[in-house]
């Protein structure tokens, strides 16, 4: 009996090194403009070529502007890194989709999108939320630029087999719970280092229940409980999602691989290294105080005490809360804030964007705020025109941006100011993550537009 990771992971395994590490074979090899030019310029020292560039795929996103795009970048390490990425790309016959082009988007949301993620795939990528594409039972992490470099010569890896891990969640969810306060919850429970040394299949009727795009988010924020990737058994949904679009496989080949894709859901029986357990019905819409993603709460209940801890997490959690403006305690309902973010490989995809064209249809943002709602690709941009959201959101006092990371990271135009607090649909909280000192407070799409309307954190369920 084996899992859908044991499955997945044998298929590729190309040699085992005798009481050592496997050699892994990679299908997708997905690449930015951030981790990959010191990989191309180290086999260009040495010599040697992209092995098979047909494997590989890159997209502009990391750096990228979101307003503006057909105008030259002013910010220089972003113009020559997004430069040279389209000249690597060209070099190695790369399939590029740089600014301008219908494809373009963050990398994590154009694969799906595009088709190119599919069931049963081994995929990397010089970054860690790689993990999203597990949520079409795809084995999907991330990478550093070494091992770019590697795969870039080999289409390989040599890696040690991660243990195995399932958190199944059963029963029916509460009131506006949405797949990004599932995850949180989760993580909230078990900690940012529970799956440390684990690829983590999500289960359970919640998940079968879930559209694509939920457990793409589910799955993205797999790495913020330090697992290796998540993974989600493939099913009708699955294949649903994914029939018709532009790299799917076609006719006769489609209906080989649907039939192939059918047997990788885990054997009746298949045991796990880790298994977790939860209640559908103890979630609520969740929100974190904190500055990692373990540190999240219901919106509705309190941070908690100090007193709670243990002793070698006390000093932790008060440097934490020191940081955020918090005390422990303390409801953050009612709690101003001044930056909405609604984007990033976790949260910018057209049935986010949805949800929240849905919330502030008849609405005003609150005046206060500064809010970015940005789309995860292109053709998210395309299909949220298309559906008339721009306008809605025009209405409502917001401005549907460009494709990008915008927000996420900072390492673009769009930083959240030293101090702020910023209510963001991305997936991690550091210090500084979001520009230096500032304060990111994780939400769904829907808590974050409910707080851009407000101008605070309010409770999803009275407002």
């Amino acid at each position: 009996m084996k899992t859908l990771f044991d499955k997945v992971w044998d298929a590729h395994v190309v040699s085992q090194v005798e009481n050592g590490p496997q050699v892994i074979y990679i299908d997708k090899h997905l690449i930015h403009e951030v981790t990959s030019p010191q990989a191309f310029a180290e086999l260009e020292a040495r010599n040697i070529p992209v092995f098979r560039p047909e494997q590989i795929v890159a997209t502009a996103d990391h750096n990228v502007p979101t307003i503006d795009q057909d105008k030259p970048i002013k910010e220089p390490l972003s113009k020559q890194q997004l430069e040279q990425l389209a000249i690597n790309c060209e070099k190695n016959n790369i399939s590029f989709y740089g600014l301008g082009h219908p494809y373009q988007g963050i990398i994590h949301i154009i694969s799906p999108e595009l088709g190119i993620t599919q069931p049963g795939m081994s995929m990397v990528c010089g970054d860690s939320h790689t993990s999203t594409h597990g949520a079409f039972g795809a084995i999907a992490f991330g990478i550093g630029t070494s091992q770019v470099a590697q795969v870039f010569a080999s289409q390989c890896l040599l890696m040690n087999k991660p243990k195995s891990m399932r958190v199944t969640v059963n029963g029916k969810l509460n009131p506006n719970v949405q797949p990004k306060d599932v995850i949180l919850y989760i993580i909230s429970k078990i900690g940012t280092n529970s799956g440390t040394g684990y690829f983590c299949e999500y289960a359970g009727d919640v998940f079968e229940n879930m559209s694509m795009e939920g457990r793409m988010t589910v799955c993205n924020m797999s790495i913020e409980m330090g697992a290796r990737g998540g993974m989600i058994a493939p099913d009708q949904t699955t294949f649903d999602y994914l029939k018709g679009r532009e790299f799917a496989p076609k006719g006769e080949e489609w209906e080989q691989k649907v039939a192939y894709w059918k047997t990788l859901p885990t054997d009746e029986g298949a045991t796990f290294d880790k298994e977790v357990v939860f209640d559908a019905a103890d979630i609520q819409p969740m929100i974190t105080f904190g500055t990692n993603p373990g540190m999240g709460i219901a919106v509705n209940d309190v941070i908690p005490s100090k007193d709670s801890l243990s002793e070698n997490e006390k000093d932790s959690f008060e440097k934490s809360l020191k940081y955020m403006g918090f005390k422990d305690n303390q409801s953050i309902i009612n709690y101003p804030i001044d930056y909405v973010f609604i984007g990033s490989c976790t949260n910018a995809r057209i049935e986010d964007l949805r949800t929240v064209a849905n919330y502030v249809k008849g609405k005003q943002r609150n005046e206060n705020v500064v809010a970015w709602i940005v789309p995860g690709s292109k053709q998210v941009e395309k299909q949220a025109i298309e559906e008339g959201l721009d306008k809605i959101f025009e209405e409502a006092g917001f401005k549907l941006r460009e494709p990008g990371c915008s927000a996420c990271l900072a390492m673009n135009e769009d930083k959240v100011p030293e101090g702020k607090y910023c209510v963001s649909t991305s997936n991690r909280n550091f210090e500084g993550r979001q520009g230096p000192n500032s304060r990111t407070l994780l939400a769904s799409p829907l808590l974050a537009a409910a707080a851009a309307v407000h101008g605070k954190i309010v409770d999803i369920n009275q407002n």
